[in-house]
């Protein structure tokens, strides 16, 4: 059984045990648990529910493993030839760890 369902305005495959790095959630704690509702499609065994926009009374539980994760860096370069111009800026995206606990349909 997996859903597809919105966190944070992005859309993310749910399967239960699978751990999700989704974009920070301000309130989120370790060990607690979430809800999200915006289910867009639900598979159970085959059988395959398409929302308009969302899957009625489905939903996505899961609990928050680490609040707070850096992902990897990424290197910003800018440079304009025969100018001697250059500018190089570092980012590091954080995000938050969720373990899928159940997926109610």
């Amino acid at each position: 059984m997996y859903a597809i369902v919105t966190i944070n305005g992005q859309q993310f495959k749910a399967e239960e045990g699978k751990k999700l790095f989704v974009h920070h959630i301000k309130n989120a704690e370790s060990g607690q648990t979430l809800e999200f509702d915006q289910v867009l499609l639900l598979d159970n065994e085959g059988t395959i529910s398409v929302g308009t926009p969302v899957v009625e009374g489905a939903k996505v539980v899961c609990e928050v493993n680490a609040p707070l994760v850096k992902g990897d860096k990424v290197i910003v370069f800018h440079m304009k030839r025969r100018k001697d111009s250059r500018k190089k800026n570092g980012h590091r995206q954080q995000f938050t760890e969720l373990t899928i606990k159940q997926i109610i349909a």
